[in-house]
């Protein structure tokens, strides 16, 4: 069998229907990227201490909280102009406001990288601290060629940037193990850097992208002020809210601290943005004509039944046997890790089923509320770490920090389905129906690790319930899909 035939093939199991099949394409994608994550993890883990993890995890933080602001948040407005000419004159100055901003780091950086560690209580850093900006370079380039392929939606290409960044990052990582942190660092900055130049040489291969006009520019920059005015400090409460923990746990705990969070967060994030993150781009290319057409409440209510029910199951597998997991796969050492993870759980199953909707504050030209809404997500979080330092107990700390953001993003949800025109009964109906279907696949496995005497018993009713699950998941796909 050629390969030409196999992948007409594979083209013939996507979807039919247009946002389902590019969901489809996006998911297999990022899903390819983050099983490669997934799979390398216990491999890192036995390469790098909490301690290198914890470097890791206050580098990446910086990193985040700089690079969503790169741009000023012009790339959201990219997929909204009718015209491709007038969004690839957002294009370019979305571009020049990654320079500047890289500029500006890279100054910081150096007249400060120092203090900037001390602060952080990280000293070690401060030696590694010229990767920032070569960071906030990469991932703000990329950022902006992203939205220009999701407007064109070249959703194929997109996912195979997903694959060729982790494969970069891995290759640092593993192959640069004896060299120390400066390898997982590195693999953290530049990581990126495949993604953009893959995504730069298919967008400058458009015409509009070659006749831009300074005019044209500085009309977008007026026309779509309220990026940089509300969405930019909402970007950055934000990602500063995201990137928060591992610094206060590093300052206020140790490095090994933010090392643990960071293992945890990392963990769960990755296998739960595989589908979110991708319906989450697919939904923003599709939102904005929705919007216009009048058609966005069903829309929203669609795609946040579909997270609902995925979501749940592996939020409760967590829930119940979290320690055990991490101690499993990834060592002893890294039980805590599991600890965290078990409190996460609630929290991360809110941001898997919401933050894809969360591009409404751009679609619909919202960005004072989504600034309100990430500033209270901010202060809950910073009170919530603050009150567990307090207390002196890091579970207790990474416990108020998970409730509080969970509680953020119910009410968020509450607000984007009044705004949508939507009823209480579709936040409410996907998550208590999928919890009792969830519950019992689960049950097993929770009485499995209190009664060890039934142990083999309840590990095979286990595998049995799992399997039904995997027979709901495919029902639930083919009806969605």
């Amino acid at each position: 069998m050629t390969l030409a035939s196999l992948k007409a093939r594979a083209v013939r199991l996507l979807p039919n229907n247009a946002f389902a099949r590019s969901v489809s394409v996006l998911v297999g994608g990022t899903a390819g990227a983050q099983l490669l994550m997934v799979l390398a993890s216990p491999l890192l883990t036995r390469l790098y201490t909490p301690d290198d993890f914890g470097l890791l995890a206050v580098y990446a933080g910086l990193l985040g909280v700089l690079a969503v602001i790169a741009s000023l948040r012009y790339e959201l407005a990219i997929p909204l102009p009718e015209s491709d000419q007038d969004a690839a004159s957002i294009v370019v100055l979305s571009l020049l406001s990654v320079l500047g901003v890289t500029l500006i780091t890279a100054v910081l950086v150096l007249m400060a990288g120092d203090s900037i560690a001390s602060v952080l209580g990280v000293p070690q850093l401060a030696g590694l601290l010229w990767l920032l900006p070569l960071g906030v370079l990469l991932q703000g380039c990329y950022k902006v060629f992203n939205y220009w392929a999701i407007r064109t939606k070249q959703f194929p290409l997109i996912a195979k940037t997903r694959l060729r960044q982790t494969l970069g990052t891995l290759a640092i990582q593993l192959l640069g193990a004896e060299a120390g942190s400066i390898s997982l660092l590195g693999g953290q900055a530049t990581g990126q850097g495949v993604g953009s130049i893959t995504l730069a040489r298919a967008a400058l291969q458009r015409p509009e992208l070659r006749r831009w006009r300074w005019r044209d520019v500085w009309h977008s920059a007026k026309r779509y002020r309220d990026f940089p005015l509300f969405s930019t400090w909402g970007g950055f409460f934000n990602s500063a809210g995201q990137q928060l923990p591992p610094l206060l746990f590093a300052s206020l705990f140790s490095a090994g601290a933010a090392g643990l969070y960071a293992l945890a967060h990392r963990v769960l994030t990755l296998p739960m943005s595989i589908v979110g993150q991708a319906v989450g781009n697919v939904f923003f290319s599709s939102a904005a004509e929705a919007y216009r057409e009048g058609r966005l409440g069903p829309l929203v209510s669609n795609v946040h039944e579909k997270l609902a029910q995925i979501a749940m199951p592996p939020a409760l597998v967590l829930i119940v046997i979290g320690p055990d997991l991490f101690a499993l796969v990834f060592g002893e050492q890294w039980r805590s890790a599991g600890d965290f993870a078990r409190w996460m759980a609630p929290w991360l199953y809110m941001v898997f089923i919401t933050s894809p909707l969360s591009t409404l504050f751009s679609v619909m030209e919202k960005q004072a509320q989504g600034l309100l809404f990430q500033v209270i997500l901010l202060l809950a979080r910073v009170v919530a770490i603050t009150l567990g330092a307090w207390q002196e107990n890091l579970i207790v700390a990474v416990m108020l920090f998970s409730g509080a953001s969970a509680l953020c993003w119910v009410g968020f949800l509450a607000w984007i389905t009044r705004i949508t025109g939507n009823t209480k009964g579709m936040m409410l109906r996907p998550a208590a129906s999928t919890f009792f279907v969830s519950l019992a696949s689960v049950a097993p496995l929770w009485l499995g690790t209190h009664w060890p005497t039934f142990s083999v018993i309840w590990w095979l009713l286990a595998m049995a319930t799992a399997g039904l699950m995997a027979i709901h998941y495919w029902r639930l796909f083919r009806k969605a899909f």
